[in-house]
């Protein structure tokens, strides 16, 4: 599904912090927004998935205006992974990843069951997480990593067409950063209807995770896009040094030749010794 954000303003408690955003997500693409804390990125997902509405412009899912659908219909098309997800109440894993079928549902179970196909649909995402043996156990008492991994179960048991992933590595090792990304890149075509992965738009903090999972980049600053494009070309030393702050020193990796980065301090007046 197309994700097309049209000149997108969005204001909090009086102040504007996201201004005049346009960003194309192409069907099936792994869009990445990279930026400084406070720079906007999760304010402008925040708008995407609907927790806020915008000041100006629109969102709009394959032409339509997403801001305008009913609450059930824009959940059909779009399951979205906040940065802070808490449970209140001790769920088994089974039951969170039967939350994502809620949009779905057309009517009540007899007995309060989940239905054979819905049951299934959760089978599989569990499986599809590598967390299907955590399917009885109590949420509270997971992992990070393993939360993580049931979220976007439930988030794929919604069968959307555009997944909205906010600093999904949070809280994660590396080697759970790793599998999640590859979790999100490997979406297959059996999530979906139309028979394709969903468009995915992903907050980062890290560089070089940003560069070696995703499609285009987004380079958020001060509430504005400063940069777009493919990682290879988005990510130079000039602009990484006037959004960021840091020297960058760009590598490939020595795998996938992805472009990598390396960093040191730019040096600050206050830095030098006193003469």
């Amino acid at each position: 599904m197309r994700v097309d954000i049209e000149d997108l303003s969005v204001d909090v408690a009086g102040a504007r912090l996201v201004r005049d955003i346009t960003l194309h997500a192409a069907p099936g693409q792994v869009v990445g927004l990279v930026g400084p804390n406070g720079s906007g990125k999760s304010t402008l997902l925040r708008c995407v998935y609907r927790a806020l509405r915008p000041a100006a412009g629109t969102v709009r899912l394959d032409g339509e205006d997403l801001h305008a659908m009913d609450a059930r219909a824009g959940a059909r098309r779009l399951a979205a992974l906040p940065q802070e997800s808490s449970a209140e109440f001790d769920f088994t894993v089974a039951q969170v990843v039967e939350m994502g079928r809620l949009p779905h549902r057309r009517g009540p179970v007899p007995g309060g069951r989940t239905s054979p196909d819905d049951a299934r649909i959760c089978r599989d995402a569990l499986t599809r997480v590598g967390a299907a043996h955590l399917a009885e156990r109590s949420f509270l008492s997971l992992s990070g990593g393993e939360r993580q991994r049931v979220l976007i179960a439930r988030a794929l048991a919604q069968q959307p067409r555009v997944l909205v992933l906010d600093e999904p590595t949070n809280h994660l090792d590396i080697a759970q950063q790793l599998d999640v990304l590859s979790l999100v890149r490997a979406c297959g075509s059996s999530w979906t209807e139309s028979g394709g992965g969903p468009t995915v738009l992903t907050a980062l903090h890290d560089l070089n995770l940003a560069a070696g999972h995703c499609d285009v980049l987004y380079v958020i600053a001060h509430g504005r896009i400063v940069a777009s494009g493919p990682p290879d070309d988005v990510l130079a030393p000039e602009l990484l040094a006037d959004v960021f702050g840091v020297r960058a020193h760009r590598v490939r990796h020595p795998v996938t030749d992805a472009v990598q980065l390396l960093f040191d301090r730019i040096a600050r007046p206050d830095d030098l010794p006193a003469s």
